[in-house]
């Protein structure tokens, strides 16, 4: 038998626990807390050592229940937060919440006014899943607190309820707790903001939006109304953008705030307004890189070569002034994989090669790769392209798929349309389904112009995701371009228009259909709010004819001029002056 492993186990164990317990003797209170010194624990007396290291021994033991109620009761002898902790912490690694709750409030009702112990009965009491219960606890800490303090513990009130399970019960205990709160001018922004956060988790959407509007009335110059109301966006709730764009009226708004709507704005497909307010961070605060970066991807998108360039330059020069990190590096990445689409669109393929190899971060491989193997094509190595793609490492079907589309766009864009055709049918051969897969493999059909196998393609995508949009809308759109089935045309529209109200392109084809219908003046007025929202040469092609077809040759004309500017080489906009033989 190994007996001095024993020992000395028990040695190290006893020689902790006098460390221990001597700083706990001594320990300083806890806010709120009652001091060391007071009557009943004067010192560290050689009872309560025995009764805690017996404690500690039993719960590091084989009577876990036993070491806890060892420690318990010297707390409540001592009135001292440490071994009430101490205590808590027992119960938790016996798995027991109600041993720990009862700690919890055995401390509390010792010394009420402790800020730590009824943040561990809310905790607790919560974390059991007892959310009614827990709405005097939370108003019972929030008495504790005042000033700054206060402000902050309502704004982490939505994180502490974060993992209930009944998340109506949860915002309907805290809007309860928070009454007095709501109505103070102090404190009101912040407990409607949390107040909007706990509906927003239950799924009340119109609640959210009007606690973010009371909470913008109380405080119109805090940031977590704005926060807030940018998180609920939506065509649906209006509301929302007005308090988003009321904070940003305010004087001196934070960038951050302005730089989240951009990104919202990104997301609805609302180009033209991101860059404006990405143009005003970069104006207001030029050194905040990512603004940088994301109006450069869409000066780019917009194919404003020069002030991409520009303010891609930019960034990749604040951003190695920055500290290396996971989002350093993916910036970069992405700011060198843009800049060598700038120098290969201007056919500068040594430039585009030389900013690709300055790229570091190995998750942004498959897309350096595609840009190299896009500058081989354009120099007519197409074979060498598609054996770089293809020499790409595969760690998992993720790997696989980004290769498959990295190829696939590839020839695509080289008008290899049939050999691209053949990649995805293979793929989508093999389950389970793929709708993205299908509807590019059905957009690839329609180049090889057999169009029947593009409509049952759709259709299939249809089927498999009935809310897939781009599905309706390409085959409605095809339907309107070929002018046959126009009343199918514009159903199929009208319900990508459902799942996408706000998207341009679909409401393009919308007009266009219109148009074939002969609704001249509907298909105008839909598409000048298109090429609004979102200037575009294929939208431009489309608006220019309707306005020729108008007689108003000279407004078309310069129309089609903004388009090619865009993009010289669009097919479709390259089309519409082919067939009106029109030279803008």
């Amino acid at each position: 038998m190994d007996y001095y492993g024993p020992m000395r186990r028990l040695h190290l164990v006893a020689a902790t626990l006098i460390l221990g317990l001597a700083q706990a003797a001594f320990a300083q209170p806890s806010q709120g807390g009652k001091p060391a010194g007071e009557p009943g624990y004067s010192a560290l007396d050689a009872e309560l050592f025995y009764q805690l290291m017996l404690g500690e021994l039993n719960a590091q033991g084989a009577n876990p229940g036993a070491g806890y109620a060892l420690i318990l009761d010297a707390a409540r002898k001592t009135g001292d937060a440490g071994l009430y902790t101490r205590a808590i912490e027992l119960a938790f690694q016996a798995r027991s919440g109600e041993s720990a709750l009862q700690a919890a409030r055995a401390w509390k009702q010792a010394d009420p006014a402790s800020r730590d112990a009824n943040r561990y009965v809310l905790q607790i009491l919560v974390a059991l899943n007892r959310v009614a219960e827990s709405a005097e606890a939370l108003k019972a800490g929030l008495a504790l607190v005042s000033g700054k303090d206060l402000d902050a513990a309502l704004a982490i009130i939505p994180r502490t309820y974060s993992r209930v399970s009944d998340k109506k019960l949860a915002a309907s205990v805290v809007e309860q707790a928070l009454t007095e709160h709501l109505s103070q001018p102090a404190t009101g922004g912040t407990a409607w903001t949390s107040v909007g956060r706990m509906r927003l988790a239950a799924g009340d959407i119109s609640g959210a939006v009007e606690a973010a509007r009371r909470a913008q009335v109380a405080s119109p110059q805090a940031e977590g109304p704005a926060l807030l109301a940018i998180e609920l966006m939506d065509p649906k709730q209006p509301l929302a953008e007005t308090i988003v764009r009321r904070y940003l009226a305010e004087p001196k708004p934070q960038p951050e705030i302005r730089m989240g709507y951009a990104r919202a704005l990104l997301d609805a497909q609302r180009y033209p307004e991101a860059l404006q307010q990405l143009k005003i961070v970069t104006a207001e605060k030029p050194e905040f890189p990512e603004a940088w970066l994301v109006q450069g991807t869409l000066q780019l998108q917009d194919n404003l070569d020069v002030a991409a360039e520009a303010s891609l330059k930019r960034y990749v020069e604040l951003a190695q002034a920055q500290r290396s990190g996971e989002e350093r590096s993916r910036g970069l990445a992405q700011a060198y994989l843009s800049l060598s689409r700038v120098a290969e669109k201007r056919k500068d393929f040594a430039l585009a090669g030389a900013w690709l190899d300055r790229i570091e971060n190995p998750q942004d491989l498959i897309a350096a790769q595609s840009r190299r193997a896009s500058i081989l094509a354009r120099q007519g190595k197409m074979d060498e392209a598609r054996k770089l793609l293809a020499a790409l490492p595969q760690r998992s079907p993720a790997d696989a798929r980004m290769k498959l589309m990295a190829e696939v766009q590839l020839l695509r864009e080289h008008k290899q349309y049939k050999a691209a055709y053949d990649l995805l049918a293979k793929a989508t051969a093999k389950p389970p389904v793929d709708v993205d897969l299908l509807y590019d493999q059905a957009m690839l059909a329609e180049k090889l112009e057999n169009l029947t196998e593009m409509e049952r393609l759709l259709r299939q995508v249809m089927a498999a995701k009935p809310d897939y949009h781009h599905a309706y809308n390409a085959l409605g759109y095809s339907f309107a371009d070929r002018n046959i089935r126009l009343p199918e045309a514009k159903q199929l529209i009208q319900k990508a228009l459902s799942h996408a109200p706000d998207d341009p392109f679909i409401s393009d084809s919308l007009a266009w259909v219109e148009f074939r219908m002969g609704n001249t003046t509907e298909a105008l007025r839909i598409l000048e709010l298109a090429y609004k929202n979102r200037p575009d040469p294929e939208i431009a092609a489309h608006l220019g004819e309707v306005l020729w077809s108008m007689g108003q040759r000279e407004r078309a004309q310069a129309i089609w001029k903004e388009g090619l500017l865009l993009d010289s080489e669009n097919e479709s906009l390259q089309g519409t002056l082919k067939r009106l033989r029109v030279q803008p």
